[in-house]
């Protein structure tokens, strides 16, 4: 067993040994520890051969990450320790299936697990570089607490975390005893120069709420023209917003300046049928509607044991979105000609509603792309999906950071909550959270109680 006392924090030189988890991750996560020395146990790349085929992102993961070490190692060994290429960074290897001499985890554990042949890769480095910190990084919480239990430092993989997940940026500021007479003015002028009105500074786009007693005005910062503008309240395809959160979210949608927005919030707060309305009202000025959402496995099934052709298989992941489809065309009843027009929207495939992994490789171009549940992407898949948009294409991002279906990830390591912290400075982003829910009553009683 491992003896009992804390890590010496002397050593500052370390190893760091990277889990499957952490590569699924970040592919590049070899690269992202500085000058220190990083070692993926065989276990890994056997792992990771399982993952190579497909179209999912972790299989996209799983092969970059195998071209990577491929043309780090060239005609060295991986066995051995080899200099990784970036500038100042430690050096890589592949380290193979040996058992530690004082502590064996698969004794402690049991045989035949490879998570348990990974804490003892970690363990034999332990053993042969005692003068160095060996930290064994992982995204699952159950392994890292398997290694600490065995005197084995072990740490979450931290490169695009969000540090105070509780501070993240909301998009609005209330702002109470605001001078009257300036609410005034704001409601007369659809623009003010920013400079007239003296507001808390902000380095990007922003959303304030103006009081003073009875007296409100909801106004729009824009940092590129540095302008107010006061916040429309009213519908949009019929779809009328029920507090000013959901106004400040159509106001981005609507923008055409504004090409990313995100919104974050409960279930319930018309996050995605807003999204949806904003798109249906400017359908002139894109090529197509794409509303997508990542597919996550039940049961830790994929969606292959599913029944059925594609459609079938995915038709259960996409319904929360034809429902909010069916909603707004619900506003229409007795427009047979508006009802016609949506039908045929569908139908001609202006409107496409497809699980993420299908649109891999098409051109977004003058394209209304909203992604739903987009708290179950990582960063990469954020950054994947925001680096293939065209001209004249608008992304909408959409979900909530604390209701996470995908493991490994959680609040702080989503890709919403990285896009979030990371662009809200940025003249082409803004982004709203909404707090009320105006689902239902009901369903604000589970949100708020339960």
């Amino acid at each position: 067993m491992a003896k009992k006392g804390k890590a010496d924090p002397s050593l500052t030189k370390k190893i760091f040994v990277l889990d499957t988890s952490v590569i699924l991750y970040d592919h590049d996560a070899i690269n992202n520890f500085h000058e220190h020395d990083v070692a993926i146990p065989i276990q890994v790349l056997e792992e990771l051969d399982n993952f190579k085929s497909g179209n999912d992102t972790r299989n996209f993961e799983a092969r970059s990450f195998i071209r990577l070490i491929d043309e780090t190692s060239k005609q060295k060994l991986i066995s051995d320790w080899i200099a990784l290429k970036k500038t100042n960074a430690g050096k890589f290897k592949v380290v193979l299936n040996e058992n530690p001499l004082s502590t064996n985890a698969e004794e402690v554990y049991g045989k035949g697990k490879t998570d348990h042949k990974i804490l003892n890769a970690a363990l034999s480095l332990k053993e042969e570089y005692p003068d160095k910190r060996v930290v064994l990084v992982s995204k699952d919480i159950c392994l890292r607490l398997k290694a600490k239990a065995l005197n084995l430092n072990a740490e979450d993989y931290e490169t695009g975390k969000i540090k105070n997940v509780d501070e993240l940026y909301a998009g609005k500021t209330e702002i109470h005893d605001f001078p009257v007479a300036l609410i005034d003015e704001l409601k007369k002028q659809p623009f003010i120069d920013a400079a007239e009105i003296e507001l808390p500074p902000k380095n990007g786009n922003h959303f304030y709420v103006l009081k003073n007693k009875r007296k409100t005005a909801n106004v729009f910062y824009n940092n590129s023209l540095k302008t107010i503008s006061t916040v429309s309240t009213d519908a949009i395809f019929k779809i009328k917003p029920k507090n000013i959160e959901q106004a400040f979210a159509i106001h981005a949608l609507l923008d055409p300046n504004i090409k990313l927005v995100s919104i974050q919030g409960n279930a319930g707060t018309g996050k995605t049928l807003l999204a949806l309305a904003s798109a249906l009202e400017q359908r002139k000025n894109f090529r197509q509607i794409y509303v997508t959402r990542p597919i996550v496995s039940l049961s830790n099934k994929d969606i292959g044991f599913l029944p059925g052709d594609a459609k079938s298989k995915t038709d259960p992941f996409m319904a929360p979105i034809w429902d909010n489809l069916r909603f707004i065309k619900e506003q229409f009843i007795g427009d047979h000609k508006m009802l016609e027009k949506i039908d045929e929207l569908i139908s001609t495939e202006k409107i496409a509603i497809a699980p993420l992994a299908f649109i891999r490789g098409r051109t977004l171009t003058k394209i209304f792309f909203i992604i739903d549940e987009a708290q179950n992407l990582t960063p990469h898949e954020v950054k994947t999906i925001i680096s293939r948009a065209g001209e004249h294409t608008k992304i909408v991002f959409t979900g909530d950071i604390y209701q996470i279906d995908t493991p490994y990830l959680d609040s702080e390591s989503n890709g919403l909550s990285y896009l979030i912290e990371n662009a809200k400075n940025h003249p082409l982003y803004a982004h709203i959270t909404l707090h009320k829910g105006e689902r239902s009553e009901l369903a604000n009683l589970a949100n708020e109680l339960l």
